[in-house]
């Protein structure tokens, strides 16, 4: 059992202790993170002249051995190793010998995981990040390809008002515009260094902490040691925006699903994200849709998870903190699968316009705009609001829509009406002449389709 720790001890620690206390099995994944970081640290120790040049061309020369065998698969990482830093630092003895154990010089286990974590989620903010912007894209060109299909727009899923599929689209489309606001901010707030903060209370060594950020990358070094081995913000952050995002998938999973079943037929899912049926051959089943919405329960438990070991642990770092890691990982591999599957899904399904259309007009979705066209012929609105629930009661009991109806008809409930009310109801009509920004007339979407070019050019060349 290699650890790094063990002179204050007189008896090895219990297999079952030290299985329990090991984190190997999954911190593992720092390998990368973990190198880095020494390498910095070694660079940072020589600069200040706490180690010799030879001393870092050393080191340096061995860890990088260790992560081209690693990556080669000729040196495998095992559970003989109580933890990532105890398999770099072990590995890097066996191979250069006693100026190995330098490597550890100004540095606690403490900051060297915090920083690890924060590396390795960086890494993943990035990736997420590129995910959604690739799903921002996708519904962007869904907004410019569908300005004039109409469909009906639903409150308490009861048909409400006609609306376009641009429109309805781009309603998500600010959900994950703001999702990719988040993970900048995020990534922006815990782009600060704890490397050198040692166990909580610095180091008596002249560490430039300053040189060691850079290096590295952040914006800075971490200003209180206690706060940096011991801060954990940025995962519930993360996991916060996570979550957030599986909000939003699920939301629209759940609409591809509806859209998506025999009753509605809006759209038709494309055959590469779909299954079948073991028993019933007609079934062409939305799994991967379903699949979204379930696996965001797993993403929303890792942050009550963190949440619930962070909130009573004392300055400063405690063992707790260890299981900041596992359901971490999962629930970023699930994020990136969910956002990869589902972008690739939306963008191969195929709309049923007429049908969409036809679900509007018969929906009576324009129904407030028949009251409204006789609120602008002097009938109070509450008037209004009764002649047109009687219109839709005529119509409800002879099966047609208010396009059906005939001027005599309409003439039957309210003299008001003349000829040009069939214009005014129209779904182009309906549509057409909603045009304050954000909503769906032609006019607003093309304002909005222009910001949202904007915005995509402006990421895209920053």
């Amino acid at each position: 059992m290699a650890q790094l720790w063990g002179g204050r001890f007189t008896k090895e620690t219990d297999k079952l202790v030290y299985n329990f206390n090991a984190s190997i099995s999954f911190d593992q994944k720092f390998y990368r993170q973990d190198i880095r970081g020494s390498i910095a640290h070694v660079t940072m120790l020589a600069a200040s002249g706490i180690l010799t040049d030879s001393e870092k061309d050393q080191i340096i020369n061995g860890l990088q051995g260790i992560l081209a065998d690693v990556e080669a698969g000729t040196l495998k990482i095992t559970d003989t190793y109580e933890d990532i830093h105890s398999f770099v630092e072990a590995n890097l003895i066996d191979r250069i010998g006693d100026v190995g154990k330098k490597l550890h010089t100004g540095r606690s286990r403490n900051d060297q995981v915090a920083l690890d974590m924060k590396l390795y989620t960086r890494d993943e903010i990035i990736e997420v990040k590129s995910l959604v912007f690739s799903l921002i894209k996708v519904l962007h060109q869904l907004m410019k390809d569908n300005t004039d299909t109409y469909m009906p727009g639903f409150t308490h899923l009861q048909k409400a008002q006609p609306v376009t599929f641009a429109h309805h689209i781009g309603a998500y489309m600010e959900m994950f515009k703001r999702d990719y606001s988040r993970l900048c901010d995020i990534f922006d707030r815990m782009n600060y260094c704890p490397l050198g903060s040692g166990a909580l209370a610095g180091t008596t060594y002249p560490l430039d902490r300053e040189l060691t950020a850079s290096l590295l990358d952040f914006t800075g070094p971490t200003l209180n040691s206690m706060d940096s081995v011991s801060d954990r913000d940025y995962i519930i952050e993360m996991l916060s925006a996570f979550s957030t995002i599986m909000m939003h998938l699920s939301r629209f999973s759940e609409e591809i699903i509806i859209w998506n079943s025999n009753e509605y037929q809006f759209i038709e899912l494309d055959d590469a994200y779909s299954t079948g049926s073991s028993i019933m051959p007609q079934k062409k089943n939305p799994d991967i849709a379903e699949l979204v919405r379930g696996k965001t329960g797993r993403v929303y438990a890792a942050l009550t998870s963190i949440l619930t070991t962070m909130k009573g642990i004392p300055l400063a770092y405690n063992k707790d903190m260890q299981e900041d890691k596992e359901l971490t990982f999962d629930a970023i591999d699930t994020v990136k699968g969910c956002l990869a599957l589902f972008t690739g899904m939306i963008s191969t399904m195929k709309l049923n316009m007429p049908v969409m259309e036809k679900s509007a007009m018969n929906g009576f979705t324009n129904a407030t705009d028949a009251a409204d066209y006789l609120v602008n012929h002097g009938v109070p609105f509450r008037d209004a609001h009764g002649i047109v629930g009687q219109l839709v009661l005529y119509c409800l009991d002879k099966n047609i829509s208010l396009l059906d109806m005939s001027l005599e008809e309409y003439k039957a409930i309210s003299p008001v009406f003349e000829e040009d009310i069939y214009q005014t109801i129209s779904l182009e009509e309906c549509v057409s002449k909603r045009n304050t920004i954000g909503a769906p007339g032609a006019n607003a979407m093309a304002q909005v389709i222009a910001i949202n070019e904007q915005y995509i050019k402006d990421i895209e060349t920053a």
